[in-house]
């Protein structure tokens, strides 16, 4: 039998820093489905007008855009 050996990548860093964005949530939940506060609550978001940075990734972004009503993508 032939063993196969495994070997490593190495892994290098991109010069280039990954993308983000800024999320702001502008307007209160009250008065809005329990699901939608569940939206603003796991992105990091816990007072009104307070910004968090996030990777801009497409998972981001239609997470802020179940609840555009609530936040805000600042450029």
């Amino acid at each position: 039998m032939k063993k196969f050996m495994v070997t490593k990548k190495k892994k290098t860093k991109k010069d280039a820093a990954p993308a983000r964005i800024r999320i702001q949530y502008y307007r209160s939940g009250i008065a809005f489905p329990e699901t939608q506060k569940r939206v603003v609550r796991c992105l990091g978001l816990k007072k009104l007008n307070q910004i968090v940075e996030r990777p801009d990734t497409l998972s981001m972004r239609g997470a802020v855009e179940k609840v555009p009503h609530l936040l805000r993508i600042i450029e």
